[in-house]
């Protein structure tokens, strides 16, 4: 008998483009969507292109990273800061970037008003679009019912 045998060094393992793990109907385009069209300043974020000081990650990148892993129940900064090596989903939507799980808790707790008010409108959508029920939907441990959405 004959077996299927791989060969972890050959050199198209993987497709070439980090586009091309994500088909075009995967769910993860709707987050990115969702993020890409919401101002960030309006909702509470600081944007300031011109800050002096170390590089750091745009708000939007890691609000994607929250938004779609609260959505999955990856809540852990930890498991959060795995999940962009590790899910492809994940490495599509950050677009390949790495944050540590401090960086993602920093950006978490610096932010807590504005991410509450994204993920409000989030749920906001998705119960307009028939996606969720606004009775039943749990969101980070409170009924949506409760939340005065």
């Amino acid at each position: 008998m004959a077996y299927i045998i791989g060969n972890r060094k050959q050199k198209t393992f993987f497709p070439t483009t980090i586009e091309d793990y994500v088909g075009l109907e995967d769910p993860v385009r709707v987050y990115d969507a969702f993020v890409e069209n919401i101002d960030l300043q309006e909702m509470g974020f600081s944007i300031n292109p011109y800050k002096v000081g170390a590089h750091e990650y745009h708000a939007g990148t890691l609000l994607k990273l929250i938004v779609y892993g609260y959505s999955y129940g990856e809540r852990s900064s930890r498991r959060l800061e795995r999940a962009c090596y590790h899910n492809l989903s994940f490495m599509w939507l950050v677009s390949g970037i790495k944050p540590d799980y401090r960086t993602i808790a920093r950006f978490r707790s610096e932010n807590k008003e504005a991410i509450k008010h994204v993920l409000r409108q989030h749920v906001k959508l998705c119960i307009k679009l028939d996606l969720i029920e606004g009775i039943r939907c749990l969101w980070m441990g409170v009924n949506s019912g409760q939340m005065r959405l």
